[in-house]
């Protein structure tokens, strides 16, 4: 069962998943093995069994000579988290880091002593255990980007290549489609259930003139009803997807709570030879025939990397931290962030709201076909991607998303707000008292922020968390455009479409913007400042470059300069955000990164 802050996440779905465990088997749901065995030596050892990692151990261990160690901190995932529509609940559990960021004053004033939380998995699966489930890829012209920084093999058309060798598309439409394919590991498809809200959203979109369209297609601006990494009505994280289809293959070993303390790294021939880990309060080491791959995702790999001495000299020569390798680890640390909780009246029943999912019939539907409203992506029905006058609209770069919900879990049960870590007064002012009203919310996201942050060490310690400044807004160019993409969500909420639901802004003034005209650009600025929200999106803290780019931790093969046997392949190594949720870009970075391994080895591509 799982637990959030002591507490069952709520007993209406706890007694689902005892139904939905007895009426509805799934396949995809294996009986997990006791872990096996720790060998001394191995071919590869993988550090970290989130998105990336879990590819990677499906892919390497295709080739039957190759030998695997898969670690993960955490353990499996739990059949409640299966369940789409309480993504929310997951945070804060023992799935979950919980890490928060440090105080900054620019940002996130509207949270327990100014800090936002930043989920991260702690679990086999990782984040695609307590995401939203999105799938989307970004913009062609985030790879291309890449590919021109000096990366090459990364521009679109090799990005594409891997993220339809991924995919299982459920929808017909999209799988004849020169963008889209089927027969992958990924299962891909929309929600089973859609509010009537959701069609307005469309129809507003095209009233401010945007098409409906496949934002994963041929052109990216445009608005469409969200397709998730899901199956079969439940989530499809990578735990499922990758790791349980392959997990009897002899040469494939997986230990669980293993928590990865330092790579080992002789620092006369600087080639990374092993890892150590602790498990069971006991200390091990593994050595490694050809390579440690480093996937603990943006967070734990520069962490780790800094632990293990490759990182910034000052930084870890302050903490006593013998430097075998000089690299900016742990700087470009990039997030997409948004306005949370901007929410809007409608006089129709017709939003999702807890009463109308926690209700037996609604969960026999859904454990007897897998569908209905519990099958709804965590509450988001819809994406946009739109432009704000800072945006050239003939170029196809949109740099505003939104994440369109029936409903508000802020207004409902309050969960989410939770999960973001406001502060008492804040839910208590703003979101308590339209609790249980028919509501829509949009969270409108910044793209591409100029605003960089970075990682470091709070001490040498492996168990200490690492300190997470993420310099939100730092450039004012990213709270100006962000504004701009607050103001197009308030123009489609006075559109036909929705008008027609009597929809009106919940007015309720942001604690902290009281004395600030109402609606004006200091108003919205003030609002989100106050409630800034992560949209579980950091990247870019072990930087994919050239040699010559002072910033670059890795190679275009991922592999660690100055160190041999030694890659990071995960969300770390992007250059730049892309325009777009995380998920699939870092399935797609795994699935490369799986073939330069190869490739190097002399087993050809995949």
């Amino acid at each position: 069962m799982l637990y959030i802050n002591g507490e069952i996440a709520t007993p209406i779905i706890a007694a689902l998943v005892m139904v939905f465990s007895y009426l509805r088997f799934d396949v995809f749901h294996s009986f997990h093995n006791p872990d096996p065995a720790i060998l001394g030596e191995y071919d590869f050892v993988i550090v970290g069994g989130g998105s990336a990692g879990l590819v990677l151990a499906n892919r390497l261990t295709e080739i039957a000579e190759f030998s695997v160690l898969l670690l993960e901190a955490g353990g499996e995932e739990t059949d409640i988290s299966d369940v789409p529509i309480i993504a929310a609940y997951l945070q804060l559990s023992y799935l979950d880091w919980k890490y928060k960021t440090q105080s900054q004053g620019t940002a996130c004033l509207g949270m327990k002593n100014g800090r936002c939380n930043w989920p991260r998995g702690k679990v086999l699966g990782g984040s695609s255990v307590l995401n939203y489930m999105l799938y989307v890829r970004g913009n062609k012209k985030d790879y291309d980007l890449w590919e021109s920084l000096g990366n090459p093999g990364w521009g679109s058309k090799d990005a594409l290549h891997y993220f339809k060798k991924s995919e299982d598309n459920q929808n017909p439409y999209l799988v004849r489609t020169p963008y889209h394919s089927s027969g992958g590991y990924l299962s891909v498809s929309e929600a089973h259930w859609q509010s009537p809200l959701v069609l307005s959203f469309l129809e507003a979109g095209q009233e401010l003139g945007y098409d409906s369209r496949d934002i994963n297609g041929e052109f990216q601006t445009g608005f469409m009803i969200a397709q998730g990494t899901v199956r079969k009505g439940s989530r499809g994280s990578t735990s499922k997807s990758f790791l349980d289809p392959v997990r009897k293959r002899k040469n494939l070993h997986i230990s669980k709570f293993s928590h990865v303390t330092k790579i080992l790294i002789d620092p006369a021939t600087k080639i990374a030879y092993g890892v150590e880990f602790v498990k069971n309060k006991v200390t091990h080491v593994v050595k490694v025939r050809k390579e440690v791959i480093l996937s603990a995702g943006a967070i734990n790999s520069p962490q780790l990397l800094m632990l293990s001495g490759i990182g910034p000299r000052d930084h870890l020569q302050s903490l006593g931290i013998k430097v075998i390798q000089d690299l900016n680890v742990g700087k470009n640390l990039q997030d997409h962030v948004g306005l949370g909780g901007f929410t809007f009246l409608v006089n129709q029943p017709i939003s999702l709201l807890q009463e109308r999912y926690e209700n037996m019939p609604v969960i026999l539907k859904y454990a007897k076909e897998g569908s209905g409203p519990l099958t709804n992506l965590g509450g988001v029905e819809g994406l946009a991607f739109v432009n704000t006058k800072y945006a050239n609209a003939s170029d196809d770069f949109p740099d505003i998303e939104f994440h369109f919900c029936s409903g508000s879990t802020n207004s409902d049960n309050g969960q989410l707000s939770k999960a973001h870590g406001i502060t008492e007064e804040f839910y208590s002012t703003v979101y308590k008292p339209i609790r249980g009203q028919d509501v829509w919310s949009a969270i409108p996201v910044l793209l591409r922020p100029r605003s960089k942050g970075l990682i470091r060490l709070e001490s040498s310690n492996p168990f200490s968390e690492p300190l997470i400044y993420p310099n939100y807004f730092t450039d004012n160019f990213d709270v100006k455009t962000l504004v701009e993409g607050v103001k197009i969500v308030v123009a489609m909420s006075q559109t036909k479409a929705f008008k027609k639901f009597g929809s009106v802004l919940h007015n309720i003034e942001f604690p902290g913007c009281t004395n600030i005209p109402k609606y004006t650009d200091d108003y919205w600025e003030c609002m989100i400042r106050q409630y800034s929200v992560t949209i579980y999106h950091p990247c870019c803290t072990a930087k994919m470059g050239p040699h010559y780019d002072s910033e670059a931790v890795v190679d275009a093969e991922l592999k660690v300069y100055g160190i041999k046997g030694l890659r990071v392949i995960d969300a770390s190594i992007m250059p730049n955000l892309v325009s777009g949720n995380t998920n699939a870009p870092v399935i797609m970075i795994a699935e490369k990164g799986a073939d330069l391994i190869k490739q190097y080895w002399g087993k050809g591509l995949g």
